[in-house]
């Protein structure tokens, strides 16, 4: 395969095998990519700037706090202008920081900032590859969709052997190569936020106010999302339906909850507020059961409002996302309360459904929604929920790509 015209980002960590890097660079060359390279001051112990900054013909990188380099080309700039981030090698202390989000150093921030794929290709000895934090930290970092190449199995440089070798630098390029031939999913390097489910606001400690809510709309928005390369963070009240696996789930039980939920994932660049929210909640829940008694009253209860959460999170500001879409489930009227809901709420669109049919759609595996935007409203042909989340998710994409 041709790289002619791809941009790779190299990063080279400390370690033995850093010398590989080198060999790499003139296979990554003679492919026809370009590379930048970054050294971190361990991979600067075994290998030198001159001879990086000679085979890939561009200045090495190596200090965050550079004024020179900063003027030249930001480390945002320089995170996000190559078409994937290569960590060859990558050692047991740069995944241990990539999987903790930390950064102390310039390589450590461009990998926490870029919007790009990443390629690491482990090198440490055995028993580092073994030990359960760096199996935890492998995990976390395919987790978050980190491409991986080896390590290899041999003998290391500590005269042990096992798995731990620097894959050969053939074998990278072949990685680098598959990824770079692979589709850019549209929603890679975004953030979103999905509400989903009911919220119970407790009566006392048996019973609750809620609706009638099983939440696979939602989650099938948040799986749509992710499907598209989407970070989703998905708030979900106390569902019945399961909820999709690639997104990082935060389980709430009232609306109170779900808002500060929502406030802690922010910032996002999208927000898809579909949980049927209780519009009310009991002012002072009671610690015991509430008993009938014979021939007696039953309790007075006084309802207060609940936060309004779209409201909240759609308010301008820095915080808000770049396009926040609500939910409608009305009973009629449905295009008129749908834009009403709209504007008083700030809210850039409104999927609206009519829940007033007994239909099925509240809690079923159908949905029937109007998406009412800035220019107008759109009808949808009664679809499957996760096809409704499938054209949601590819709007979003376009939007956000404009």
């Amino acid at each position: 395969m041709s790289l002619s015209g791809r941009r790779i980002l190299l990063i080279v960590s400390g370690g033995i095998a850093a010398y590989k890097a080198l060999e790499l660079v003139r296979l990554l060359r003679r492919a026809g990519g370009e590379v930048r390279a970054v050294l971190t001051a361990g991979g600067a112990q075994f290998v030198t700037a001159l001879s990086l900054q000679a085979l890939t013909e561009h200045k090495v990188y190596s200090e965050i706090f550079s004024l020179t380099d900063e003027s030249e080309m930001g480390h945002i700039q320089l995170s996000r202008s190559a078409d994937l981030v290569v960590v060859a090698p990558a050692s047991a202390d740069i995944l241990a920081h990539m999987a903790a989000g930390l950064c102390n150093d310039l390589a450590t921030t461009l990998l926490l900032a870029t919007d790009k794929r990443v390629l690491v290709a482990p090198a440490m000895n055995v028993r580092m590859w073994q030990h359960a934090a760096t199996v935890a930290n492998m995990a976390t970092l395919r987790e978050r969709g980190v491409l991986v190449v080896g390590p290899d199995e041999g003998a290391m440089a500590c005269n042990e052997w096992g798995p731990g070798r620097l894959a050969e630098p053939p074998a990278i390029l072949a990685a680098i190569e598959t990824a770079l031939a692979a589709p850019a999913l549209p929603l890679a390097g975004r953030r979103a936020l999905v509400t989903s489910g009911p919220t119970h606001e407790p009566i006392d400690p048996v019973r609750y106010l809620a609706n009638r809510s099983s939440g696979r709309q939602g989650h099938a928005i948040a799986a749509a999302l992710a499907g598209l390369g989407a970070d989703v963070t998905l708030v979900s009240g106390p569902a019945t339906a399961t909820p999709p696996e690639d997104v990082r789930l935060v389980r709430v039980e009232t609306a109170t909850e779900m808002l500060r939920a929502c406030q802690a994932a922010l910032p996002v660049d999208v927000g898809v507020f579909a949980a049927a929210v209780a519009d009310w909640r009991v002012a002072s829940a009671a610690g015991t059961k509430l008993k009938k008694t014979p021939g007696g009253a039953p309790p007075e209860l006084q309802l207060v409002p609940n936060p309004d959460i779209l409201a909240t999170i759609a308010a301008a500001g820095p915080s808000r996302p770049r396009l926040v879409v609500g939910f409608a489930a009305e009973t009629g009227d449905l295009r008129a309360y749908a834009e009403d809901k709209r504007r008083r709420k700030n809210c850039d669109w409104i999927v609206a459904n009519d829940v007033g049919a007994d239909d099925g759609i509240m809690g079923g595996s159908e949905n029937e929604v109007c998406l009412i935007t800035e220019a107008g409203a759109e009808a949808w042909p009664r679809l499957r929920k996760e096809e409704v989340a499938g054209r949601l998710a590819e709007r979003i994409a376009t939007a956000l790509a404009g």
